[in-house]
């Protein structure tokens, strides 16, 4: 949850994570509500995948098609053939994806 709210909070206030030299390009970012989306996409992804749980992987795989279409991009943008994917794939890159320390489930009597 934290690391999708991250890529999200990302595009409105792209300097935080290190990008400032792209912020002439973003007019509005993605709003919270991007977030909420990325994992429910994310946690169908996981289920297509057989797995009953979303790792961080999964949302940086669904990101793009979840925030390209949220991110208005500013005329400069357009004119210097920047695209929401451009933008996207900077983001990814700056926000590391978080590393999970996974335990494996614990069975009826044994450890």
């Amino acid at each position: 949850i934290e690391y999708a709210v991250k890529l999200s909070n990302a595009t409105r206030d792209i300097g935080a994570v290190g990008l400032p030299e792209l912020a002439r390009f973003i007019t509005f970012g993605a709003s919270p509500r991007a977030s909420i989306n990325m994992i429910l996409a994310g946690r169908a992804l996981a289920l297509v995948r057989g797995r009953e749980y979303a790792l961080p992987q999964d949302l940086q795989e669904i990101a793009p098609d979840v925030l390209r279409h949220r991110l208005v991009l500013s005329y400069e943008a357009l004119a210097d053939g920047v695209t929401p994917d451009d933008v996207i794939d900077r983001i990814l890159e700056a926000v590391g994806v978080p590393e999970l320390a996974l335990r494996e489930r614990m069975t009826r009597g044994g450890a």
